[in-house]
């Protein structure tokens, strides 16, 4: 039994008791505010009320700076949760001119991601493409602070915000009359709120025709049916974007087992944080995107060398509509993505250079022995992971 399945029996327990138990509205939530006279009430917060408060702040465009940037900027509802804006590789920031280094991925389904950990051969989980939140509460606190994304200048300037916001009241009634006293609580609280938000169905709808297909409510075509013999044959695919079994049987399907690759993906000369001043980009033309291997905990892990050029494997869910695709947004459609897997090693003139040479993997993918014809097939079979299928 190769990793990819012993991590994926590994998830299996831990992802259908989450699927199982789920997210009810009419859960309870203990908070402790203090009234006026500072005498602690215990209040019951039902947990919708706290994805409402977590679902305003994604929303809220007043929390960058300057003002016009929210989490659903880069992470779009319509666009699968991932940047609608196509026109650039990687995402515009608050600031006009500076973009990430990165392609925004969809956190669609990022909830069934596991909080990141060594497995004692890879690393698995986290959020970001690199793992380095260990959970999604802790992401939550990323790009606000980042300079180049939501641009605010400090933990104190970012939660002023929230205090400041029409729910602010809300805010406090949830987690207290005194959590803005300190910024680093408002923190972790806002982090709190929009992880229960980001756990809803809204993000993990499982509504697909592949989900349709798997509980007989819709028949594949001929070709989509090809490309999902292909995914779990001939192409490989199933291996890193399991379908939990070949029968499949089990559903709902997450289409990644969270682990770490390093496709051999090439520098994308149109990626315009290339041209960012050096107070954003000192290395420019010549950065080097090295992935997992700038994890902070991979560094002090000393697992640096084994690490560089591997990112984490995302859903496919919802791939449709995410792209552009890999880390720096170097292919704009899935028919390049699915070339890239078949011939990257047999015809390499049509790629150029891996980004990052070590540790590139030469197992399942870089000659398929696909056909045009099977392409086609795998990229139908694939615009079947849209959630929003209507049942006939």
């Amino acid at each position: 039994m190769d990793k990819k399945h012993v991590i994926l029996i590994g998830l299996l327990g831990t992802l259908l008791l989450g699927i199982i138990m789920g997210y009810s509205s009419e859960a309870t939530i203990q908070s402790a505010p203090v009234d006026q006279e500072g005498t602690q009430q215990a209040v019951k917060i039902t947990e919708a009320e706290k994805i409402a408060l977590g679902k305003a702040i994604f929303f809220d465009a007043n929390l960058s700076e300057p003002s016009g940037q929210s989490c659903a900027s880069c992470h779009t509802p319509s666009a699968g949760f991932a940047n609608p804006i196509r026109e650039f590789p990687t995402s515009q920031g608050a600031v006009v001119g500076l973009f990430a280094k990165r392609n925004a991925p969809t956190i669609a389904y990022s909830q069934y991601s596991p909080e990141f950990y060594f497995d004692g051969n890879d690393y698995i989980g986290g959020q970001f493409l690199d793992g380095r939140a260990l959970t999604l509460e802790t992401q939550a606190g990323g790009p606000p602070l980042d300079p180049v994304e939501m641009h605010n200048a400090s933990i104190q300037a970012y939660v002023s915000k929230v205090a400041r916001a029409s729910y602010s009241n809300e805010f406090k009634r949830i987690y207290g009359q005194d959590i803005f006293n300190d910024a680093n609580k408002t923190l972790a609280a806002i982090g709190d709120a929009i992880a229960t938000y980001e756990r809803t169905s809204e993000l993990s709808a499982f509504s697909s025709k592949f989900d349709a297909f798997q509980t007989g409510k819709a028949t594949f075509t001929a070709q989509e049916k090809l490309g999902l013999d292909i995914f779990i044959s001939k192409g490989k695919c199933f291996t890193c974007h399991p379908i939990i079994n070949e029968n499949l049987t089990t559903v709902p399907a997450l289409f990644s087992e969270y682990g770490y690759d390093n496709l051999g993906v090439p520098k994308n000369p149109n990626n315009k944080f290339y041209t960012l001043s050096k107070k954003y980009n000192p290395d420019g033309a010549d950065f080097i995107d090295i992935g997992l291997a700038g994890n902070p905990r991979v560094i002090t892990d000393g697992r640096v060398a084994q690490s560089r050029g591997k990112f984490k494997t995302p859903t496919l869910r919802n791939v449709e509509i995410t792209g552009p695709y890999m880390h720096n947004g170097v292919f704009t459609t899935l028919k390049q993505v699915v070339s890239f897997y078949n011939t990257r090693d047999s015809n390499p003139s049509l790629w150029g250079a891996p980004e990052v040479p070590e540790n590139v993997n030469k197992d399942l993918i870089g000659n398929l022995h696909l056909t045009k014809a099977e392409e086609d097939a795998l990229v139908a079979f694939l615009m079947t992971l849209t959630d929003g299928y209507v049942v006939k």
